[in-house]
């Protein structure tokens, strides 16, 4: 059974982990819910995502922004009609052309397909996508977050996420990794929430200075 969350029972799951946990149950006090960020399953969602790995969210956005008025609809097929010159005035990178064009070419050919995922258990779905250029870890993660609503994973390459997590149970700098994971095993099976409370508190903080995500 595929675990999801929805508005429903978006709040009720965040009392549940600030039961469980008294790093949160702070986080919530403070701050208040966090919001349930949502994105639609869409290709242009996946390109926002792309655009968004290791630079800021108001540089991703504005990237989109130009692709959005240079394509008018952002959709696989418009998207490879623009050659690189194109693609480098709307701010993309060489680099994220080549991603962002592996991404539209398996959609236009079929060989991919978003809709098929909503019902795909999550493990499939990554080894769907990271089987693409460009699609790694941290961008599957999102996906499965903000677009599926796929309730239980923690993405340990989102720098917020771990800063924030360091930050709220006052740990070494120098953790590492299997251990951020470990901690993050009490929040079974509500590790997506969890996150966003933590995105909330980074975000409402101020450990923010600017909110970049990277993914590792």
């Amino acid at each position: 059974m595929l675990q999801t969350f929805s508005s429903s029972n978006f709040h009720q799951i965040c009392d549940q982990l600030a039961a469980l946990d008294n790093d949160l149950s702070a986080i919530i006090k403070a701050h208040g819910y966090p919001p349930m960020w949502t994105r639609p399953n869409t290709f242009e969602t996946l390109v926002h995502i792309i655009l968004e790995q290791q630079v800021s969210l108001a540089s991703a956005l504005s990237a989109l922004n130009k692709l959005r008025k240079k394509t008018i609809d952002l959709i696989p097929e418009n998207i490879l009609s623009l050659n690189d010159e194109e693609l480098r005035a709307c701010y993309v990178s060489r680099q994220k052309a080549v991603y962002i064009r592996a991404l539209a070419l398996a959609l236009a050919n079929r060989t991919l397909d978003l809709e098929s995922f909503e019902k795909m258990a999550d493990d499939e779905i990554r080894a769907r996508l990271t089987a693409l250029k460009g699609i790694g870890n941290w961008t599957t993660d999102i996906y499965l977050m903000f677009v599926l609503q796929r309730s239980d994973i923690f993405p340990i390459g989102d720098l917020a996420a771990v800063n924030a997590l360091k930050r709220a149970k006052t740990l070494p700098k120098d953790i590492t990794r299997e251990a951020l994971m470990e901690i993050t095993v009490k929040w079974k099976p509500n590790r997506t929430v969890a996150t966003m409370i933590l995105w909330h508190y980074y975000l409402s903080s101020p450990l923010r200075t600017k909110l970049s995500r990277k993914f590792i």
